[in-house]
């Protein structure tokens, strides 16, 4: 076994691979950007060495540092984690041309699978099935068109490099071709360096379904049995499973045996998947499902895969790269219960996922899993820690295990409903509402599931009057124990003349709450809610008076004991999976509130203005793409909300902030 190895990566992952090096005796090494001087994984290594700036193109896509740094501090051997350099051929080369081991594949295998094109051609002549499409080099627009209308649409544009949903366009119509292809070959330049593109049927109910697979030196190659994958929102993965739902024996017999073959014919060493598309618009047939990509390295949801095999893949891709045999046989991998992992991501699911930035005032995780389940949180924050603009915004990974899928699913809905975010907008609510649709809970799910239901499951209730007064309560300050976190269950102290009510302020989206706090005889706290001056028609609770512990005479009780953060201008409460933040505004900053009104259009992210497609001067109409923003290696259109006319607009190659001014309109449109 190795004695030191450095982890080229960040995060989740990064802390991942501490936890089972440091179980083997094996000492780390992290590396961090600027950005990264005080995460997580920097203080689990046992060592740590600053590669860069923050930027991914000055740090961690740095193989020169990243290979100095590991020769610099002893390490033996380099695991690149997922993503970066984790599946860069040349980078593979570079670390073994310095005398280092790289903790995956060989760079000839990552070469026969890393473009989609050339693989797919490979497989073809291995005999695994392949989806119907254009693999081709010619990438003129007339030859790709012309295939699109040979295999019939709607067809899929797919980035020939890299994966995650980056560089991927469905074009239902002809005449939407190249704008698609466009906007994909932007996308896949900017992600992976490479423009190129293939063009595929798509299929009409797709799953997603992947196998695990691992080999070693000596020829040998498995299966760990499958995951589904389907529940994606912008061809990116939400929640996986393990086992898929609704697996007969033909079709996993037929994939995983697909899933190894194609392995040994890259002479395949490490961790890597076989990911297929099937198509389940009848059922799960053994003779309806297609390879489309091999990911050389080992994947964001491998936990899942763990949990239900009992195997540890870190600790495998250790093995095997020291030079051992695989651990196991075939037939010694055994499937065992169900398990699931949902991804918590700082992004606004209600604003089309848009990834969010800020600071984790409050995080926390469920102590334990249900009784009967099992769980594991794996994640690359703690609280206090910021979500950067340069980096995947994902915060964590929830994995749950169970004795079968409605036991799992179960555990999964709870965990989620005591996980507690404040400070970023996330997408737990998101997640919890999904896991409770009944598609979903029925196992009915393909890749679009999610788009068929995102109104339904991005949606978020009011608050309720219980909760606003909990938030009002949290924030008015009346009595020292106001200032704590559970200030409903405490007395406010005897007074024989009963205070004055305190006044108190809230802000929740566009509506302006104003609230009562005030001492009962009993002496404890007693909330009126005032009605609402609002800029918007979403319902409102009534106004009223809320009291905990109350009789039910002088007002409404808690049922429960609220669950609340306290953090910056804000207060938190929890209801489920779902927070609602409010803002308690300052009075003293009123003046400075809203300065730019309906006029002007804000960057709903921090990003690159990576394309400009209006000039000042220029009338546009309500829904004119007027530019592209670049935020996490995505491209986000930002059109015209009105009407109007451009007086300023930000140039292409301006990098900009959260709320940054796009685009100013005059005042009214010329005729």
């Amino acid at each position: 076994m190795f004695g030191k190895i450095l982890i080229a990566n960040r995060g989740e992952i990064a802390c991942r691979i501490i936890r089972t090096a440091r179980k083997l005796g094996v000492r780390t090494v992290a590396v961090y950007s600027d950005a990264d001087a005080q995460a997580l994984h920097v203080e689990m290594a046992d060592e740590a060495m600053h590669i860069g700036a923050s930027p991914v193109g000055e740090s961690y896509l740095r193989g020169d540092k990243i290979i100095a740094a590991a020769k610099a501090a002893g390490a033996e051997a380099i695991h690149p984690g997922y993503g970066f350099l984790s599946e860069n051929p040349d980078f593979v080369d570079q670390v073994v041309a310095a005398g280092l081991v790289f903790i995956g594949p060989s760079a000839a295998s990552i070469r026969a699978m890393g473009l989609k094109d050339a693989a797919k051609r490979l497989m073809e002549k291995a005999g695994v099935p392949v989806v119907p499409g254009y693999h081709g080099e010619a990438q003129e627009i007339v030859l790709l068109a012309s295939k699109a209308r040979e295999i019939g649409y709607p067809v899929l544009i797919k980035a020939r490099a890299g994966g995650g949903g980056k560089g991927m366009r469905r074009v239902e119509h002809p005449d939407d071709f190249s704008e698609a292809l466009s906007g994909a070959r932007r996308e896949a330049k900017a992600a992976f360096g490479d423009d190129r593109v293939l063009v595929e049927k798509y299929v009409d109910k797709p799953r997603h379904i992947e196998v695990q697979v691992f080999g070693d030196n000596f020829g040998n190659a498995v299966h760990l049995y499958e995951r589904d994958c389907s529940a994606q929102r912008r061809h990116q993965k939400v929640i996986e499973e393990a086992p898929a739902p609704g697996m007969t024996a033909a079709l996993r017999k037929a994939m995983t045996e697909a899933a190894v073959k194609a392995a040994k014919a890259i002479h395949y060493s490490g961790a890597g998947t076989i990911e297929f598309i099937v198509d389940a618009s009848q059922g799960l047939k053994a003779d309806r499902f297609w390879f489309m990509e091999m990911n050389t390295r080992l994947q964001v949801e491998h936990p899942v895969t763990e949990m239900v095999t009992g195997i540890d893949l870190v600790e495998w891709q250790l093995k095997v790269a020291t030079g051992e045999k695989l651990p196991k046989t075939q037939s010694e991998i055994q499937l065992s219960g169900h398990a699931f992992e949902a991804r918590l991501y700082a992004e606004d699911a209600a604003k089309g996922f848009l990834p969010a930035t800020g600071t984790l005032h409050h995080l926390k995780f469920p102590d334990a899993a249900p009784e009967g389940a099992s769980m594991r949180i794996e994640t690359g924050v703690r609280a206090g820690d910021a979500i950067s603009p340069f980096y995947d915004p994902m915060i964590a990974k929830l994995v749950v295990h169970g004795k079968d899928r409605q036991a799992a699913l179960e555990a999964l809905g709870t965990a989620l409903s005591q996980t507690e975010i404040a400070g970023s907008t996330v997408n737990t609510a998101f997640l919890a509402a999904l896991a409770t649709d009944a598609d979903f809970a029925a196992g009915d799910v393909d890749t679009g599931l999610i788009g068929r239901h995102q109104e339904k499951l991005t949606a978020v209730p009011p608050p309720s009057g219980e909760t606003i007064a909990a938030a009002a309560l949290a924030a008015s300050g009346a009595g020292a124990q106001a200032q704590s976190d559970d200030p409903w269950s405490a007395l406010a102290g005897y007074a024989h003349f009963h205070t004055i009510a305190q006044r108190t302020r809230l802000r929740y989206g566009e509506d302006d709450i104003l609230a009562r706090v005030s001492v009962r005889p009993d002496g404890r706290f007693e909330v009126v809610l005032d009605q609402f001056s609002t800029g918007s028609a979403a319902p409102h609770p009534p106004a009223g008076t809320f009291s905990p512990y109350s009789d039910g005479e002088k007002g409404e009780a808690w049922g429960q004991r609220p669950r609340l953060a306290r953090w910056p201008g804000h207060v938190t409460v929890f209801e489920g999976a779902i927070g609602y933040s409010f803002a308690v505004p300052d009075p003293l900053a009123r003046a400075e509130e809203a300065v730019a009104a309906s006029g002007s259009l804000r960057a709903p992210m921090p990003g690159l203005v990576k394309l400009v497609r209006a000039a000042k001067g220029e009338a546009v109409i309500k829904g004119q793409p007027l530019l592209i923003l670049e935020a996490m290696k995505m491209e986000h259109t930002i059109s015209a909300p009105h009407d109007g006319v451009i007086a300023e607009i930000a140039a292409e190659g301006t990098q900009v902030t959260d709320g940054t001014v796009l685009v100013r309109f005059a005042e009214q449109a010329h005729d």
